[in-house]
């Protein structure tokens, strides 16, 4: 395919009103209705999606048509993440080869837009064997789909600020920049890169950057003018929507809401912070499992040697040496009346979160 350049689009953002913006739905709608109604969003507010709102969920097609009906809207606007480019199915120069690789993804993922298609026109994603007519079908029967996907733009610009799904590089023109460097830049915390304009980005879950301890609420770095706000709706066990919020462009005051699902538990009792800790998470998951246990295994941290029970359940195979779902030994510290969210009930306590941060809990509680 040949280089193209992002699409990048102007935003004029209103005197008055908030700035509300959310990423990394993934294709949950239920988290999406419930940050909306939780942020309070309304006429007034310019709503933004900063990119991945479908795939690893299992409402692709549905959400895409509520974000498709939304931003009719003049003050709903949408960015292209890079879970989002389907319409790059049906470039000129789109290469064969890539129906393969599609249809592997497919099969392999058993969700996401296509496979919803596939379902929505009477079709078994598993039993396909060749993509290319399947592809030609989704053209034909879906042409407000590719509308929407192939126009939304990959980052907005307006006077303070740039949202763009996961970075861009500074000091280069945003419509120099491809389509990959807006929406495929990994842990962009951890370059050294700087702004002179804000930068709201999603893509790389908050949660990812803790090495003791798991928090989901956005990163604020105000000295470099990032603020990063994935937190790892869909993907993460303990993750949640966060809807950051602008009351005043024009100001550098940020606010946020955040929604999970969980019910709420109010504390009995106190307990300690514990004194040290690890995050065993996705990309550094693999353990040596030192004793398998019907509800905790005894497991090593392959990279660093630490040591912690993890539930057996959240091990991916039965061999010794096993990737995991992320997990955390943080014990909590926590006071007799605090709320806390249930992530999950144990026979050692309760894995849960307490203003964003997730660990355990081993003490009393009682449902709010």
């Amino acid at each position: 395919m040949k280089e193209r350049r992002a699409r990048i689009e102007k935003l004029n953002l209103p005197e008055n009103g908030r700035v509300l913006v959310m990423s990394d739905i993934h294709a949950n709608v239920p988290y999406f209705y419930g940050a909306l109604e939780q942020s309070g969003f309304c006429d007034r507010d310019t709503l933004i999606i900063d990119g991945d709102f479908l795939e690893k969920g299992t409402e692709s097609l549905r959400l895409l048509r509520l974000l498709t009906e939304l931003e009719k809207q003049e003050n709903v606007h949408v960015v292209c993440g890079n879970c989002d480019d389907w319409a790059d199915m049906y470039v000129p120069d789109f290469p064969d080869a890539a129906n393969d690789q599609i249809l592997k993804y497919i099969q392999f993922r058993r969700g996401g837009l296509l496979w919803d298609m596939s379902l929505e026109q009477g079709i078994d994603p598993l039993e396909v064997t060749d993509f290319r007519p399947l592809r030609k079908l989704f053209y034909d029967e879906y042409p407000e789909v590719w509308d929407f996907l192939g126009r939304i733009p990959h980052a907005l610009e307006s006077e303070r600020f740039v949202f763009a799904h996961a970075g861009m590089t500074p000091g280069k023109a945003l419509k120099e920049h491809r389509p990959e460097e807006l929406d495929r830049v990994n842990a962009l915390l951890k370059t050294d890169r700087r702004f002179e304009r804000w930068l709201v980005v999603g893509h790389w879950p908050v949660m990812l950057y803790g090495e003791n301890t798991v928090c989901a609420n956005p990163i604020l770095e105000r000295d470099r003018k990032i603020i990063s706000i994935d937190g790892g709706c869909t993907l993460k066990d303990d993750g949640q929507l966060n809807c950051l919020i602008i009351p005043d462009w024009r100001e550098d005051v940020f606010t946020y809401t955040a929604y999970d699902p969980f019910p709420v538990v109010i504390a009995g009792e106190d307990q300690a912070e514990g004194d040290h800790s690890w995050y065993i998470r996705w990309g550094d998951s693999e353990v040596r499992v030192l004793q398998r246990g019907e509800e905790f295994s005894r497991c090593r941290h392959v990279r660093t040697g630490y040591e912690m029970d993890i539930l057996t359940r959240y091990l991916y195979s039965d061999q010794e040496i096993s990737t995991c779902n992320d997990s955390t030994d943080y014990i909590l510290p926590v006071r007799a009346g605090d709320e806390l969210r249930l992530v999950e009930s144990t026979s050692r306590g309760i894995l849960c979160k307490r203003n964003g941060v997730s660990g355990w809990y081993a003490g009393s509680y009682h449902r709010k």
